[in-house]
């Protein structure tokens, strides 16, 4: 059995690996409150990730290695995530008399009811999530399994840039933990709340639903800020880099916003709107309380507002750094700027607390 969700450790590193960046996340905790003490972000190389699996490890292994450099941590362990798609979940019951040890034993001489993959090609892992509400005798035990290849290309990478990998989460619950620290932003806190965190990547959008702060639905659709960045390449004739960098920092030409972003904003707003659509089709849910943008492309100016608009949800951008202390390495407002897109990192990087 392998640690897919991980079990209690010191502290960590969170790093979340997307198809264009690395970012990299480190907290501590005093009392209550936490603190961020280095982070960094560091672009990858075109198509060394594609749609979240790692085509190229050498080259996403030598960015790990400048991103940890770059962030000037001393901290070497590791926690990183797969994405939702590439695990299968489930939640067993299982005696509450039995021990982990137990557990596990029963778990690996059942594991093939429950997973259509030859077990010796998965990495599986459980976690007790308390009593079952149908038999008190009962616990309710999630059950977590991905295919050994994404668990093992992640740790080679992490073996270049000289890190050690202590845990593999799932991008979900990552974003669950990361949520918890949003939750204190909304005006409606406390209530049995369902919201919609639509994150929105650089190829990959994401929306996970939580109800009451545990993630109800999830599910991924191709399209992200990528195509931003390709329009704004081909329509000025700059290369790639040159049209991410234009993206962030502007001085583009007159015509940028009305021909190029307006109907971008058009587009991610229409791709929130029906993500939400299917959520509603395939759950008992038809309205949610808020709407929560995450990702680079959360903070394009004007996004939220038409979000709101079109939904007829409140909408926020994604900051779960806004009650942190910032520690003295750390760029605050560049972290400001990278907040949308490091929820995943600071979910990761919370498990040092676990």
């Amino acid at each position: 059995m392998f640690g897919l969700l991980g079990k209690k450790s010191s502290a960590v590193l969170g790093l979340d690996v997307s198809s264009s960046s690395v970012k990299l996340l480190e907290l501590s905790k005093h009392g209550d409150r936490y603190k961020v003490e280095s982070y960094a972000v560091e672009p990858l190389p075109a198509n060394a990730v594609v749609e979240k699996n790692i085509t190229d490890v050498e080259a996403v292994g030598e960015v790990l290695k400048r991103v940890a450099s770059k962030s000037r941590t001393g901290v070497k362990h590791v926690a990183v995530a797969v994405s939702g798609s590439a695990v299968i979940t489930k939640v067993i019951q299982m005696d509450a008399g039995l021990n982990e040890f137990e557990m596990e034993d029963q778990i690996g001489l059942e594991a093939d009811q429950y997973i259509p993959y030859p077990l010796d090609e998965v990495a599986i892992d459980f976690e007790v999530q308390g009593p079952s509400e149908s038999n008190p005798d009962q616990v309710d035990v999630l059950l977590a399994a991905c295919r050994k290849e994404n668990v093992d290309i992640r740790e080679d990478a992490l073996e270049i840039a000289g890190l050690t990998t202590k845990i593999v989460d799932v991008e979900a619950y990552a974003l669950e933990r990361a949520y918890s620290l949003i939750e204190s932003q909304l005006d409606s806190q406390g209530e049995e709340l369902v919201v919609a965190i639509v994150d929105v990547g650089a190829t990959m959008t994401t929306l996970s639903v939580l109800a009451e702060g545990k993630t109800v639905y999830t599910r991924e659709q191709i399209f992200g800020g990528k195509q931003l960045t390709e329009e704004i390449q081909r329509r000025y004739g700059l290369s790639l880099e040159e049209a991410g960098l234009a993206k962030k920092q502007g001085g583009l030409p007159d015509d940028y916003e009305p021909e190029v972003l307006t109907p971008f904003r058009e587009a991610v707003v229409q791709q929130v709107a029906r993500a939400l659509q299917f959520f509603f089709g395939a759950s008992q849910y038809n309205a949610v309380d808020y709407v929560v943008l995450a990702g680079g492309t959360a903070s394009i100016q004007g996004l939220t507002e038409m979000v709101e608009e079109k939904t007829g949800t409140p909408t926020l951008v994604a900051n779960p750094f806004a009650d942190m202390a910032i520690g003295s390495r750390v760029n605050a407002s560049a972290l400001s700027n990278d907040a949308p897109s490091l929820m995943i990192a600071c979910g990761l990087a919370m498990r040092s607390f676990d």
